[in-house]
């Protein structure tokens, strides 16, 4: 039971990198993935952009962050900030 539970948990979070912090209390996060082509066979490289909730005005463009579900707080913003796995050089 705990295993599934840490399985779901795991599903419900991205790690991705801030490209976007011009808003009040919410940045854009994006998730790089993987996937394989049908017909090619060739891996081809999808990016997509997340709206994160951000309560600390401290995260800035080119961080590296954990976002994780949430509930919708607005019409395209159903994620929040977990953490941050390491700030902008």
């Amino acid at each position: 039971m705990a295993e599934e539970a840490k399985k779901s948990a795991n599903e419900r979070t991205k790690v991705g990198v801030v490209v976007s912090n011009k808003m009040m209390k919410t940045v854009v996060v994006a998730v790089e993935s993987l996937s394989k082509h049908g017909m090619y066979q060739k891996y081809v490289k999808r990016t997509s952009k997340f709206l994160a909730h951000s309560e600390s005005p401290d995260i800035n463009i080119g961080d590296r962050v954990v976002i994780e579900e949430t509930r919708p707080m607005s019409k395209r913003k159903r994620w929040a900030i977990k953490e941050v796995l390491e700030k902008a050089s």
